[in-house]
């Protein structure tokens, strides 16, 4: 699908890590988890009732589509269902910190498929290293306002939960940010999907929802030169051996030499394939490395198709081709507002053979603005999962994705 198309479908539509080298004490072995792609939904919200009770919204035209949400992690979408409590889980849930009932040094990696988290990482405006300390992995800690403190719940209906949270941030270089954030999840309905796809989905399960995230300045103005700050979200997903990151770019003369594929060494040829304006990213939470395209090459949206269960997930984004992206490489930077918008991590073992996962990541990012007292930065989300036959998801994967879904099935052999 041409870029032109995409932007005018989508109108209609109305790291997780650093750079570093990063373990955590919650690492387990592969084997210990992996049993998790297996999860059902009613088995992932009954284990959440009772270490972090949730929020069940559903979609109002059909009870079958569920989503989870936490307020004491942030507002985060934990995980989703298009097929009732025997339905798939989408969302990837780290059992074992979540049995804890802590919090871990440097993050609490609870999981979840939707979670709000601020840019930048790295860098001179920084939020997640102290002013002057180096920039290692002993020093990395993501703030506690989106790693353990709790959003307040404004307010919950069956289909969207509201959520106020305020603090005082204070970046690398010393510039303190005082906001407020609002954040809303909101289960769309049936019909309306039918109504962005101009498609039936007669015998296609769905569901789907919208976070819409806001960051309103309450204090000093904020500058460039002092910093800026961004809204970052992250989706953290069951893979299987048979599971691929889809992402349609812009295909201009230097497009491919702007994707970024060396976060965590190069990923393997075999793993990331780019052909004509489409790339295909392995997914399988079998090999730890991460992808990145700029602003003038995404495409405000990204998905993934697995094979195997016959699930399609779309993820569609706020975009400015020419916004101020800020850059989260673990260093001082020449150009702070020069990173990405859109992101995908596949999870692996580290060197000593242990593994958070298995998961695989898709983010966006908000473009990085000034503002004075008042105003609002803001970043929407949507996020779709379809399940059913090859033949029946291959036109929804054409709509959103521009590809066919026999090319991707045949790329995961």
């Amino acid at each position: 699908m041409s870029s032109n198309k995409i932007a005018y479908f989508l109108r209609t539509a109305v790291v997780i890590f650093g750079l570093g080298t990063v373990e955590f004490s919650c690492s387990t072995s592969p084997q210990d988890t992996m049993s998790s792609r297996f999860h059902t939904f009613g088995t992932d919200l009954a284990f959440l009732k009772k270490h972090q009770p949730p929020l069940v919204l559903s979609s109002p035209d059909d009870d079958s589509a569920q989503v989870a949400v936490v307020a004491a992690l942030q507002g985060r979408v934990m995980t989703s269902t298009a097929g009732g409590s025997t339905g798939n889980s989408y969302g990837w849930l780290n059992y074992k910190l979540l049995e804890s009932g802590k919090f871990t040094p440097h993050m609490s990696a609870f999981g979840g498929e939707e979670r709000f988290w601020l840019g930048p990482e790295g860098g001179q405006f920084s939020v997640y290293f102290e002013k002057d300390k180096d920039f290692v992995f002993d020093n990395w800690q993501v703030p506690a306002l989106i790693d353990s403190e709790p959003f307040d719940l404004v307010s919950s209906e069956k289909v969207k939960a509201s959520f106020r949270k305020k603090a005082k941030l204070t970046n690398y270089s010393g510039t303190t940010f005082d906001i407020e954030i609002l954040r809303s999840v909101e289960v769309m309905s049936k019909l309306s999907v039918e109504t962005i796809l101009q498609l039936p989905l007669k015998d296609v399960k769905v569901v789907a929802y919208e976070t819409m995230n806001q960051v309103i300045n309450q204090g000093a103005d904020w500058k460039k030169e002092t910093g800026l700050l961004s809204i970052w979200i992250l989706g953290m997903f069951n893979p299987t051996p048979k599971t691929t990151v889809i992402v349609p770019f812009k295909n201009t003369p230097n497009a491919k030499s702007l994707i970024n594929d060396s976060y965590f060494g190069k990923v393997p040829a075999e793993r990331l394939i780019i052909k004509d304006s489409v790339l295909y990213f392995a997914a399988d939470g079998k090999h730890r490395s991460k992808i990145g395209l700029p602003p003038s090459i995404a495409e405000p949206v990204m998905g993934s198709y697995d094979s195997e269960k016959g699930v399609l997930t779309i993820v569609t984004y706020d975009l400015d081709p020419s916004g101020d992206y800020v850059n989260s490489l673990w260093e001082l930077q020449k150009e702070p507002y020069k990173g990405d918008a859109a992101n995908s991590y596949n999870d692996g073992p580290v060197a000593d053979g242990t593994q958070m996962g298995p998961f695989y990541e898709l983010e966006s990012s908000s473009p990085a603005r000034e503002l004075k007292k008042g105003q609002i930065l803001g970043h929407r989300s949507r996020t779709f999962h379809f399940e059913g036959l090859e033949s029946q998801l291959a036109p929804i994967a054409k709509r959103f994705l521009g590809v066919s879904l026999k090319e991707v099935a045949a790329l995961e052999k």
